[in-house]
């Protein structure tokens, strides 16, 4: 039955005037769900083509009408046709590569913004980046992008796993213990790949980043606890001798420490519980809902955690995603298993209210100084899975075990890498090999362009780049050019002052490093050589006179000069006519 509520009574008599012709044939909302096929993309374009036919003939018809009469408004359908046709242009494995101060990190906000909303590279770029820079923060607090520096000592154990040392500290010692720990691309990878499990509409709660606990409920098989939790959602341990608060004087003489301090500190709200009915299967799978409570009402299994039980009266042997391990007698510990494993237990077991849907969202890794990283060190094994075609949902898709935690690990779809590569630091040529394969390299290139308008006094700062540039091209290679980011500062002060800090701290101490103090070569480029007043050149260039510092002694020099920066050109403008 039709709703007339806030209509009035020119758009009731519209619809019940034309109840058969508004009557839909087609759910446009759920068709663009399932868009999968062609045939389904031509039938929805020819279902838009009626619905903005038949709204067109009836311009008095108000949009909450149209909306009562069971169709979608124009306006609906064409925003969610277009953000589904629209794919971003951006390749899952992209290095940005130039000389330094060529916008590569900056051009990275631009990449994520237009792979994480899915937007064409172009489109992106036309928008004021202030607004863009604001999205990126933003996508970057919400964990849809992380971001890393590579270098000499990175290696496997901080990128994709290692044994890590953990502190438990009392005041009395100190205990070392080691735990298999994440490194940062696989925790990201973790994050994209896992869907999003909803009850009634609803998210089940599933933290960013969940430990995967084993929770024993009285012991193994059916009894009393078990039941209780169960019906009324959570989870009971005992050791209620200890009482309900736990401190540092608390003498644990029955033992129970180690499952008491997981339990209460450890155990965080969204991680994941299966509850252990045998040492190789479990019955319930469950999420924490709540922190730690004591409850004096029971007789025994006092401490107690709220959960929601997404699952619960299976038999499920858990043997082969353990790594062939079967469950201690311990009350709570964690369980080295892949997230991707229980998602697939709850997947199959939840019952129907439990919808899982798998993220669409998009994913970016930022990979600052890619080249500067011992890549085989670094990825391991799992460079072929970094592949386009390797990911997981794709058709080769592939996955790996990993050395540590025996878990089966794989790249998601959705999971972009963008990285960022000084070519004055290492060429492209001399990069390694497997990352060349597996990335599609965009060159990026000092852009003078980009300063048009700025000028100091009559001094124009892009053609002085371009002139600088034109000579580092032929004395070196357009690899060790300077970027025009260096020259950006004086968008907002072009000042001679600003100007001279620039060359001074930025411009000299780069090209000493290009051409390894050949002073004669920055002469060059500098323009030096072409001035005639010592006063305005950047380098001065002096004769050494061997017989005031030597005397008449015949030490076999031969005829030298020396070079010095002379500061003093930095202030003056007709130093920078180079």
């Amino acid at each position: 039955p039709m709703s007339f509520i806030n209509l009035d009574a020119k758009n009731r008599e519209l619809l019940e005037n034309n109840r058969d012709r508004f009557k839909p044939d087609i759910d446009i909302a759920k068709l663009l769900k399932k868009m999968v096929s062609a045939d389904n993309y031509l039938m929805l374009i020819k279902k838009v083509k009626t619905v903005m036919s038949e709204y067109k003939s009836f311009p008095e018809l108000s949009l909450a009408a149209w909306n009562m009469s069971g169709h979608v408004t124009p306006d609906v359908v064409e925003e969610e046709v277009s953000e589904i046709t629209q794919k971003t242009d951006v390749a899952k494995n992209t290095i940005l590569y130039g000389p330094p101060g060529t916008g590569k990190t900056y051009n990275t906000v631009i990449y994520a913004v237009a792979i994480i909303e899915n937007k064409l590279l172009d489109d992106v770029k036309k928008e004021s980046y202030s607004g863009v820079l604001e999205r990126y923060n933003q996508y970057k607090a919400d964990g849809f992008i992380e971001f890393t520096t590579f270098h000499q000592s990175y290696g496997y154990e901080e990128f994709i796993e290692g044994i890590k040392p953990v502190m438990d500290n009392t005041d009395d010692q100190t205990d070392i213990q080691y735990q298999i720990s994440s490194g940062l691309f696989k925790s990201f990878c973790d994050k994209a790949g896992h869907p999003v499990l909803r009850q009634e509409k609803s998210d089940i709660g599933i933290n960013m980043s969940p430990t995967i606990w084993k929770v024993s409920l009285e012991g193994t098989g059916d009894n009393p606890t078990r039941k209780e939790c169960m019906e009324n959602g959570h989870i009971r341990i005992g050791y209620d001798s200890y009482g309900k608060d736990i401190t540092s004087e608390t003498s644990f003489v029955n033992g129970g420490k180690n499952v008491i301090n997981a339990f209460i500190s450890k155990m965080k709200i969204g991680d994941i519980v299966l509850s252990c009915y045998s040492s190789t299967t479990i019955d319930a799978v469950g999420i924490v809902t709540g922190d730690y409570e004591w409850h004096d009402e029971y007789e025994h299994y006092k401490r107690l955690r709220k959960v929601n039980w997404v699952v619960k009266g299976i038999r499920e042997d858990i043997t082969g995603i353990n790594d062939g391990s079967t469950l201690t007698l311990s009350s709570v510990y964690k369980l080295n298993i892949a997230l991707a494993d229980v998602m697939d237990i709850i997947a199959r077991k939840a019952p129907e209210s439990t919808n899982v849907e798998d993220k669409k969202k998009n994913y970016v890794f930022v990979i600052d100084e890619i080249n500067r990283g011992n890549i085989s060190k670094i990825f391991g094994e799992l460079i072929t899975l970094i592949e386009s075609s390797k990911r997981i949902g794709q058709a080769e898709e592939m996955r790996a075990r990993l050395p540590y935690s025996r878990q089966m690990f794989g790249v998601p779809d959705n999971v972009y890498i963008i990285g960022t590569m000084n070519t004055a630091d290492r060429s492209i040529a001399t990069i390694d090999t497997a990352l060349r394969r597996r990335f599609r390299f965009k060159e990026m290139l000092p852009d003078a362009s980009v300063l048009n308008g700025i000028s100091v006094e009559d001094i124009s700062i892009s053609e002085m780049l371009t002139r600088m540039n034109k000579r580092i091209s032929v004395l070196y290679d357009r690899e060790h050019t300077i970027g025009h980011a260096y020259f950006i500062p004086l968008r907002e002060k072009p000042a001679i002052e600003k100007l001279a800090e620039i060359f001074e701290n930025a411009i000299i101490p780069l090209l000493q490093e290009y051409f390894y103090d050949d002073y004669e070569k920055i002469r060059l480029v500098l323009g030096d050589n072409k001035k005639e007043n010592e006063d305005e050149q950047f380098i001065i260039k002096s004769p050494i006179d061997y017989s005031e510092l030597f005397g008449d002694a015949e030490a076999g020099f031969d005829d030298s000069v020396t070079y010095e920066v002379n500061h003093g050109a930095f202030g003056k403008i007709e130093a920078y006519r180079l």
